[in-house]
């Protein structure tokens, strides 16, 4: 083999030939101790798979989702006592697709479905608007002066009589287009929800929600007098459409999405084990790398289970990654054991031999990984900051299962000698250009000046090319519904229909108005409101306003019989308090019960990036401007401003993560490599996919929000691995005294091949989320599978180019 050996290693046949005092302490505390560390490990997964199969519980949380330390959702949770109704809300629509809503049957259908929503737990029952609540109510101007009563009429009994006055009032109640359909077809039930269970002070199931809502309306109501069986996504056959909206729908959605997720998992790793099994052909050490990879996911769900964490629609990606990394880092191990047994070292010897080579460089790009992973603890959103936590936990426990329980395995059951054979056959035809020594005679050519300086250019005309594209990435939602569903899933079909049939639109926009105790009644504060709301009205995207100058208007121009030019504010505190006397009775949303908040509602026509950014910088200003000791105009409340406020989180932490994320990897390769050129040359790759990563974000139409944040980050922790592999056995032939081709060659048949089988087995186990019924999960597997190959492929083609310039003496 010549100078083909990895080291000065000898081949040992025999233990007799082996000294077990060799090697650090570490390395004689595992491999003189196997049987103890077998034991425990086996101890410790038995334990920690009953916590998990026990307690591991997979939900979603509303404020979670939210950046709780933003100003704009500061002010929010500060006041939504105050703000019933624009916070975490459902909205049920109920059709009549063969008449319409006056039809008593489908009128007694609404009060059913009501009475359902109103005695489910976690619905706050005194916010709950429909057609049959008594708070929705209608008001005239008469000679005698106000009448009014609830829209519902007390002595509605089905009648012919009691259908033309509920007629009657729904066309003087003003809820139109709001409570009613403008094509009078369905009407909705309005539903806030608490966060924590009344009565158990638990948080609310929003799966176990979601299913009531399937079970309980859709199939009693939707599905009744019919044969269908209800599937997700299938509209029922009868007269009656039920459709629903709301966070709590949307995350109930992305839950029943997951149970279907879950096998893609299992194609994931079914595509991992045939790709590794069909390079090894050895099927005890592919089993025992795929063993150590799922001890690794059992502890971690069961420590994540002790310390109390649940999974999350976003959280439950993590268990793969460590899947992933896991499978990665041991098919080096394996290798490493293989390339040994089939020079005729002993499996003993030959996994010490592979620990002392790639403990340190498995530990690190396991580090690296964690920084990675630990770096998305500086988003202000606790979802993402749960998922750093899953995640450095699951990256914790490869250091165990990983580089040291499956080394100790392969000590013990070793690789198949036929394997090994096959191994060393392979690399001897590969040294003499033979099969894939084809591909590695190529990228040794990186090496030379030419190649390399190709190689270079290229990468710096793809990364500006990338870099020019990537200024367009928008930040948050850029299509209209729920992005995180398919755009034909039930949710957004019933988002479609509930935009097109009503003119109020669930993406409600509230700028606070806070003021001392009766001051939202004082004249001022009432114009200061009404200009708010005239400018955010001429905005674009902005369908109408709403406040409780609205209100006061239409009742001050009742009581004076209607006449228009008392259309007004009026400066008379007596008219002003009369007005918001009558308005808390009709609309007690518009403030709180000692006046000292009021909201200044925008009803948008999305929440795309582009309209809520527009949206908040007029807002902003008006507030900045017009705030002073009397009252203080303060953003945002409702989905529209929770969203603002997420997306402005996260354009502040898209960076800000990058550069803690690179620094932090950075730091990991100067103790490595203890050079500043070995730096560069490992980090260059990363930052070319990341600037390639963020310019295929644009080309695809994803915009950078709370379920792709993550993404770059993740690719760069994981991607840092290949470069870590394969400069560290670079290195260590430069310095036996190996030309910079040489030792790239002994690195590429050591490691390299590796690195590619990990890429391309990478790759091909996410893509398969790419048909996920979640579209952001598929999002997700796309971008990962281009990192994962184009990390690959920069380490393996960018590594030799720079070395040529940098590393040709081993620093």
């Amino acid at each position: 083999m010549g100078n083909y050996n990895l080291d000065t290693m000898p081949v040992i046949r025999e233990l007799k030939g082996f000294d077990a005092r060799s090697g650090n302490v570490l390395e004689r505390l595992i491999f003189n101790n196997r049987l103890l560390v077998v034991l425990t490990c086996l101890i410790v997964t038995v334990l920690l798979s009953y916590f998990a199969a026990t307690g591991l519980t997979l939900n979603a949380s509303f404020e979670k989702m939210i950046p709780q330390s933003q100003p704009y959702i500061k002010n929010y949770l500060e006041n939504r006592q105050a703000l019933r109704g624009l916070g975490n809300t459902v909205r049920v629509v109920v059709e009549n697709t063969d008449g319409d809503i006056y039809d008593p049957k489908y009128l007694e259908v609404l009060k059913q479905v009501n009475d359902t929503l109103f005695l489910t737990p976690g619905v706050d029952r005194a916010w709950i608007k429909s057609l049959w609540t008594p708070a929705v109510r209608w008001t005239e101007v008469t000679e005698e002066g106000f009448r009014g009563g609830p829209v519902m009429p007390d002595s509605y009994d089905g009648s012919a009589s009691g259908v033309e006055q509920l007629r009657l009032n729904i066309a003087r109640s003003g809820i139109i287009g709001s409570l009613v359909g403008n094509n009078f077809k369905s009407s909705m039930i309005v539903v806030p929800l608490l966060e924590k269970d009344p009565v158990t002070g638990a948080a609310i199931d929003y799966h176990h929600f979601s299913r009531m809502l399937e079970e309980q309306l859709r199939n009693k109501f939707e599905f009744a007098g019919s044969n269908a069986v209800h599937v997700a996504g299938e509209e029922g056959k009868g007269p009656i459409k039920i459709r629903v909206i709301g966070f709590a729908k949307l995350v109930g959605d992305l839950i029943d999405g997951l149970m279907l997720i879950m096998m893609y998992f299992g194609a994931a790793a079914l595509i991992a084990t045939a790709i590794i099994f069909g390079f090894t052909r050895c099927v005890r050490s592919t089993a025992l790398v795929i063993l150590c990879s799922v001890v690794a996911v059992v502890w971690q769900l069961g420590l994540i289970t002790l310390f109390g964490y649940a999974l999350d629609p976003f959280s439950i990606l993590v268990p793969f990654l460590v899947f992933a990394i896991g499978v990665s880092h041991g098919a080096q191990k394996m290798n490493g054991i293989m390339q040994d047994v089939g020079r005729g070292t002993h499996q003993l010897v030959a996994a010490r031999y592979t620990f002392r080579r790639l403990f340190l460089a498995g530990l690190t790009a396991l580090l690296a990984d964690a920084v990675g992973f630990a770096v998305l603890m500086l988003i202000d959103i606790p979802v993402i900051q749960d998922l750093a936590v899953t995640a450095s936990i699951g990256v914790a426990v490869l250091i165990f299962t990983n580089l040291v329980l499956l080394p100790v395995l392969l000590s013990y059951w070793g690789v198949s000698p036929k394997a090994a054979a096959r191994s060393l056959r392979q690399e001897r035809q590969e040294v003499n250009g033979k099969g894939l020594g084809n591909l590695w005679s190529l990228l040794d050519r990186f090496t030379e000046r030419r190649w390399a300086t190709v190689a270079v250019v290229v990468a710096g005309l793809l990364a500006a090319g990338g870099f020019m594209v990537s200024t367009q990435l928008k930040i948050g939602d850029l299509d209209p519904g729920a992005p995180e569903l398919r755009a034909d899933s039930r949710y957004n079909r019933d988002n479609a229909y509930i935009t097109a049939n009503y003119s109020l639109s669930s993406d409600q926009f509230a700028v606070m108005v806070k003021t001392a105790s009766e001051g939202c009644l004082k004249y001022e504060t009432l114009v200061e409101a009404d200009r708010l709301g005239w400018l955010l009205q001429q905005q674009p995207g902005v369908q109408t306003t709403v406040s409780l100058v609205n209100a006061v208007r239409q009742i001050t121009a009742g009581s004076y019989e209607g006449n228009p030019k008392m259309l007004t504010v009026a400066r008379n505190q007596n008219v002003l308090n009369y007005g918001a006397q009558q308005a808390s009775v009709n609309n007690p949303e518009l403030f709180d019960s000692d006046c000292s908040m009021m909201p200044v509602i925008a009803y948008l026509s999305d929440h795309k990036a582009e309209t809520l950014d527009h949206v908040v910088k007029v807002a902003d200003q008006f507030a900045r401007e017009h705030s002073n000791d009397d009252r203080q105009f303060m953003l945002a409340a409702g989905s529209a401003g929770i969203e603002a406020a997420t997306n402005i989180v996260v354009r502040d932490a898209n960076r800000t993560m990058l550069f803690y994320v690179y620094g932090a990897v950075i730091v990991l390769c100067f103790i490595t490599f203890r050079s500043w050129r070995a730096v560069v040359v490992a980090v260059v790759p990363l930052m070319l996919t990341s600037i390639l990563c963020e310019a295929l974000m644009v080309w695809l139409g994803m915009g950078v929000k709370v379920a792709t944040l993550p993404v770059i980050a993740l690719g760069v922790g994981i991607g840092v691995d290949y470069a870590l592999y394969l400069l560290s056995v670079q290195l260590a032939q430069q310095r036996a005294g190996l030309s910079l081709t040489e030792a790239y060659k002994n690195s590429v048949a050591f490691t390299g091949k590796v690195v590619a089988l990990v890429g391309i087995t990478l790759a091909a186990g996410v893509i398969t989320w790419a048909w996920s019924p979640i579209k952001f999960q598929a999002d997700m597997g796309i971008l990962l599978t281009f990192m994962f190959i184009w990390n690959m492929v920069g380490a393996l083609v960018l590594i030799p180019a720079l070395s040529h310039f940098l590393l040709r003496r081993a620093p």
